[in-house]
């Protein structure tokens, strides 16, 4: 098994230059290769050693940026102190929310995927055709497959791996349970004092009594 120290700096590199999030697997397989080991290959329990010494290094406040596991893999991130700075080199796309329509049509999918156009629309009581657009533009959500039980096998949409990265998860799992989401809105009862109970009891017997 070759030196951790040996291995740490090619994992770094590849965490650093990859467009898009890295799992363990796949950075495996990334320094193996690299390296040529043969007999003496790496394994991934040693690449996530590795990776804890890189995540540990990145926590400092000396570093403005940080290795985080994220959208299913690992990845360099700024820091949440330095977005608003980062943020002047992109202008208002970087800044750009997503709409109401977006997040309703994009929190069904998140909980009820693989989910065609139509279930969509019955749930959210309107055409969804441009919020679905619009988050396939964003690549927030891929067409997955078809609904092969439904009458002319409509087209269902998942939520990608850019979803994850985006809200900073990296499985369904990580997803609020919809109790708790439904917990935060829930109205208290109102409460009838014992005055006004006993005013409505006065005003019922006087109207009996006459």
């Amino acid at each position: 098994m070759p030196e951790l120290s040996h291995i740490i700096p090619h994992v770094e590199a590849l965490i650093f230059a990859s467009d898009r999030p890295l799992t363990t697997l796949e950075l495996t397989e990334y320094v193996n290769n690299a390296l040529g080991f043969l007999e003496d290959r790496t394994t991934m329990d040693q690449v996530e050693a590795a990776i804890e010494g890189i995540v540990e290094k990145y926590s400092s406040e000396f570093y403005p940026f940080e290795v985080v596991q994220s959208g299913g893999g690992w990845q360099f991130l700024s820091k949440k102190e330095f977005h608003k700075t980062i943020a002047q080199l992109n202008g208002d796309k970087f800044l750009k929310r997503l709409s109401p329509a977006s997040l309703e049509t994009l929190s069904i999918i998140a909980y009820k995927q693989p989910v065609t156009k139509g279930e969509i629309e019955s749930i959210r009581g309107v055409s969804s055709d441009y919020a679905v657009q619009k988050l396939l533009e964003k690549e927030l959500i891929v067409i997955s497959g078809r609904n092969e039980k439904l009458p002319g096998h409509p087209l269902v949409y998942s939520t990608s791996r850019n979803f994850m990265d985006y809200f900073g998860i990296n499985s369904a799992e990580d997803l609020p349970k919809i109790k708790e989401v439904l917990a935060e809105q829930l109205v208290e009862p109102t409460i009838v004092s014992s005055i006004d109970e006993t005013s409505a009891d006065s005003t019922a017997t006087s109207e009996e009594e006459s």
